[in-house]
């Protein structure tokens, strides 16, 4: 498609809007550059450059016109991987032809404002059941799975609260290990629980950056070295911050 046809800007505009949805929802750096440059080339802009971290992207288009050069800060990122297909959908249909640059700006604006994340209770309740099911992957006992489902769905409820005080996830992963600690605790000295360290391994699961981690390893195996080892610091972090919350707990032992 020539690109006398688009203005510059408004290609930007669709490609950066997609780059911001896909790396604020947990796609992979290289994964989202590689989106921006598939759509600019289809808008008729052959010689494009993307470059993306964790908390920015910067893409240049070069046209008839001068080059031109943007830049987008990323400030909050979670796990939403439904934006994420929605967002290569529309991509696939720009590079299939089926989409239009209007259309496609519209239909991201709509992504981006969307809210498709399950309801709070439902999340609560996953991650409660899920702490139970880690429980006996780790061959835990099921003497063990009620406690480990209370101690996980309750830390995981403090995790949301305490982040929504306080915007810092390290205080907020530390004081959710730590509820986790002392309810695993009075669990195992009342009788209710028998092995402590597997009860506080399987409730602390829902709060382990598993997608962080596995998307730093796939950086840095892409030579995306800077996004790779951010990610990878950002996870040490949240390990650090689970394990502190624990070992203030054990400590008290």
């Amino acid at each position: 498609m020539d690109i006398q046809e688009h203005s510059i800007d408004g290609v930007m505009e669709v490609c950066l809007l997609a780059g911001k949805i896909m790396l604020q929802s947990g796609a992979e750096t290289y994964r989202v550059e590689d989106t921006m440059m598939r759509i600019a080339s289809f808008f008729g802009i052959r010689q494009s450059h993307s470059y993306v971290t964790p908390t920015g992207i910067i893409f240049s288009a070069e046209g008839n016109e001068p080059t031109k050069t943007k830049l987008i800060r990323i400030s909050e990122r979670s796990t939403d991987l439904k934006k994420v297909t929605m967002v290569n959908s529309i991509s696939r249909k720009i590079s299939n032809g089926e989409l239009g640059l209007e259309d496609a700006l519209l239909q991201l604006k709509e992504i981006d404002l969307l809210n498709v994340t399950f309801p709070f209770s439902v999340q609560v309740a996953a991650a409660a059941l899920s702490s139970g099911c880690f429980l006996i992957m780790f061959n835990g006992t099921w003497h063990d799975f009620f406690p480990s489902i209370v101690s996980g769905g309750i830390g995981f409820l403090g995790f949301v609260y305490f982040h929504r005080l306080v915007p810092i996830k390290f205080f907020s992963e530390f004081l959710a290990s730590f509820i986790i600690g002392i309810l695993t605790l009075l669990f195992v000295k009342t009788g209710w629980g028998h092995e402590l360290d597997k009860i506080i391994i399987g409730s602390v699961m829902p709060l382990v950056p598993g997608l962080l981690i596995t998307n730093a390893v796939r950086d840095l195996m892409a030579g995306h070295l800077v996004s790779g080892l951010s990610k990878g610091a950002e996870a040490f972090l949240t390990a650090f911050a689970i394990g502190s919350g624990i070992a203030v707990v054990l400590s008290f032992l």
